[in-house]
């Protein structure tokens, strides 16, 4: 264990955040997501949910600010407009972390399938909310 780091983030999982460059991108996938699949590096977290995972990773990852939409959900499929509570959840934990500075954006499902393949890592945790998948660009450190 090491002092202020979450102990969800295993040496594989703070190797790889550390690994990525700017510009990088993490998907923090739920139960549902086809992880398997998807990912170029695969990282299993399942005891954890979502949202504890996405603030570890927030404790310590710099956000892309840089550019639009940093950070990408999934929208549900055949109603775009729909709001899940894991959309509100990452959004919750956005403005906490950011002061409102950066929102969700969500896309649809199959591109935001696309844009996991090309992901550094994904991080495959046990949430059982529905959409709670997100897609997060990692930004510099002044």
């Amino acid at each position: 264990m090491l002092i202020g780091i979450d102990p969800i983030l295993n040496p594989d999982i703070l190797h790889a955040l550390r690994a990525m460059g700017h510009g990088d991108e993490l998907v923090i996938a739920d139960g549902s997501f086809p992880a398997e699949t998807v990912a170029r590096r695969l990282l299993r977290m399942e005891a954890s949910d979502m949202p504890r995972m996405l603030r570890a990773v927030f404790s310590v990852l710099p956000i892309d600010e840089s550019e639009p939409d940093p950070v990408l959900g999934m929208e549900v499929i055949g109603e775009p407009e729909t709001i899940m509570p894991a959309h509100e959840e990452i959004s919750a934990i956005l403005g906490e972390v950011t002061g409102g500075a950066v929102h969700l954006k969500r896309i649809e499902r199959y591109a935001f399938y696309e844009r996991a393949r090309q992901a550094f890592a994904v991080i495959a945790t046990g949430e059982r909310l529905f959409y709670g998948n997100v897609i997060i660009r990692k930004g510099t450190v002044a």
